[in-house]
């Protein structure tokens, strides 16, 4: 893949094994069915279902191991395409008519995942689902109506930056930036035994200043981040019937069934079991 690439394209397939290694143009990533783990020099990302992952062009690598197919879907950019975009986004009309060619300014996207917005995943499902049948003016305008929303939502995260207490924009930018990797490496790795120390050391900051700045960005210390999100997983793998109690207090990285149990009553108000009994029971009268 050539990072100067100069068309749009897409990537659609499947499997529950792949590996890839280079260098790619500005892209976003989406998967169904399982999730595929990604690495940057930023850090680690893990893009599941209903969430996507903006790449700038650059070097990264993808591995997916799963036990069944999972369906990528991933949608490359240009070379100065989103460029041109954002300045018919961002210029009078009255300098674009009098400069339609004019060379747009490098854009930078911040590195990172993101929840699927109603209108970029309605979007992404109309491209998925035409772009084998339709010609190439269509593809054309719906990656710019992609690149469009993905500008747009933009703006959202540079709210998030300028929430940061810091009087420098770039020193904003940059622990945005570092407080994000330690995001995506809990959000990719948190059925381990993450430790804060070692969260900080990825993120190139202390310890007190990664818990200052991450609450201050995302509402939740990494802690705080952790526990919901393995209760999200244990709520669906308590789904599952043919799973004990101690197959999933592994699975989200629990030592025993016990810690699990009363994690999950803590934040949930009731036992792994009476949810699973609640499940069964929803399930009987639907």
């Amino acid at each position: 893949m050539n990072v100067k690439e100069s068309s749009n394209f897409i990537l659609h397939a499947k499997s529950n094994e792949f590996y890839w290694e280079g260098d790619g143009q500005l892209s976003i990533k989406t998967f169904s069915n399982g999730k595929a783990l990604y690495k940057t020099d930023r850090g680690f990302f893990a893009v599941e279902e209903n969430r996507y992952l903006l790449l700038n062009e650059g070097p990264y690598t993808i591995g997916i191991e799963e036990k069944q197919d999972v369906e990528s879907f991933c949608m490359f950019f240009g070379d100065g395409f989103a460029e041109e975009v954002f300045r018919t986004m961002d210029t009078s009309t009255n300098d674009l008519l009098t400069d339609p060619y004019k060379k747009a300014e490098p854009l930078y996207f911040f590195e990172r995942t993101y929840e699927m917005s109603p209108s970029l995943a309605g979007q992404i499902n109309t491209l998925k689902r035409h772009h084998k049948q339709l010609d190439a003016n269509w593809h054309e305008e719906q990656f710019h109506r992609i690149i469009q929303i993905l500008i747009s939502e933009q703006l959202t995260t540079v709210r998030e930056v300028e929430s940061i207490q810091a009087l420098r924009k770039s020193t904003r930018v940059e622990l945005y930036q570092r407080v994000t990797t330690a995001h995506e490496y809990i959000r990719a790795f948190f059925t381990e035994p993450l430790q804060l120390a070692d969260i900080a050391k990825v993120s190139y900051l202390s310890p007190n200043h990664l818990l200052r700045t991450y609450a201050q960005v995302f509402g939740l210390t990494p802690h705080q981040h952790i526990s919901a999100l393995r209760i999200e997983k244990a709520k669906k793998l308590l789904a599952n019937f043919d799973l004990n109690m101690t197959d999933i207090a592994f699975e989200i990285g629990f030592l025993n069934s016990v810690s699990f149990s009363k994690m999950f009553k803590q934040h949930m108000g009731m036992s792994p079991l009476h949810y699973r009994k609640k499940v069964i029971l929803d399930k009987k009268y639907d």
